[in-house]
């Protein structure tokens, strides 16, 4: 029996890395100064809290300005958005992100609303998301990026092929689609009202489940040969040691017999997200100090 291939989503990434730290020297070069991130954190979400620490101390290690910003779950919308509105002024600030979830009582659309779309890197700003929809420039949000990153370097060029994602997120889900439409691939966007789902994921050449339901794809799915990017994170809990564990949206022993390749969970897309943030910092910095994209990103 023939085994699919595990994608190293943490070799991708830490090249990703190292070549935005590479770019953001010649950035510096050119403009006297470095990109600087701007990450706002509310609250103390032990699982947001590590993530932030994370993102400033990958920012550092590329070269880049960390600037955080926490703040008591217990702030005001109005405050909350003063906070932004001073950052999307300040000259130092290439990208503005703002670490999901929010408190219950701040609306969160009128926060990423307020984010000067030329800073808003991660993508979610109905202009940006306008944009990506009519093939335009615009900033992608990181984790769907960092999908169609996997997808081309496995796999070349990814014209006429048929996808399959499986999930409908303003955050993977759509933006996803849009970039498979963007490399002219067909795609199908499945989600939890579509009808006869392991019929329409068989078809697919890629499939990108991004669902939020442990181990939900199941390998005979799977059309032979067939690409999966597995985007999901699900905590299960063994029920012969109560042990828990990280699994994806699909079930990947049951999968590695069918497919050509596969992103592993963890350690698949999972870092390819905080990688793709650097570059859409770097990408926002060049934007706005009038400078064409920086190549090979």
């Amino acid at each position: 029996m023939t085994i699919g291939k595990i994608i190293d989503g943490k070799a991708f990434a830490a090249g990703l890395r190292e070549r935005v730290g590479e770019a953001v020297v010649a950035f510096a070069a050119q403009t006297h100064r470095k990109p600087g991130l701007a990450v706002v954190l509310v609250g103390e979400d032990p699982a947001s809290s590590v993530y932030v620490r994370s993102k400033g101390k990958m920012t550092v290690a590329a070269g880049m300005e960390s600037y955080e910003f926490k703040r008591p779950d217990s702030i005001g919308s109005d405050d909350l958005l003063d906070l932004i509105e001073e950052l999307n002024q300040d000259d130092r600030v290439d990208g503005i992100l703002v670490q999901l979830p929010l408190p219950a009582h701040i609306d969160e659309a009128a926060v990423i609303a307020a984010i000067d779309p030329a800073k808003d890197v991660d993508g979610f700003h109905v202009i940006n998301a306008g944009r990506l929809a009519t093939g335009q420039q615009a900033l992608v949000p990181c984790t769907p990026m960092g999908c169609i990153m996997l997808l081309k370097d496995e796999l070349g060029d990814l014209s006429g092929l048929e996808a399959v994602v499986i999930g409908r997120s303003n955050i993977v889900g759509k933006p996803m689609a849009q970039l498979l439409l963007a490399e002219s691939c067909t795609v199908t966007i499945a989600h939890s009202r579509t009808h006869d789902i392991a019929s329409i994921v068989h078809r697919a050449d890629i499939v990108v489940a991004a669902v939020g339901r442990a181990e939900m794809v199941k390998g005979e799915w799977i059309k032979p040969g067939a690409t999966v990017i597995d985007v999901g994170i699900n905590r299960v809990t063994d029920t012969e040691d109560g042990k828990s564990r990280i699994v994806g949206d699909v079930a990947t022993a049951e999968a590695l017999a069918h497919v050509r390749a596969i992103t592993p969970v963890p350690g698949g897309v999972g870092p390819m997200t905080i990688a793709v943030l650097l570059r859409n910092t770097l990408v926002a910095a060049h934007a706005r100090a009038g400078l064409a994209p920086p190549e090979g990103l």
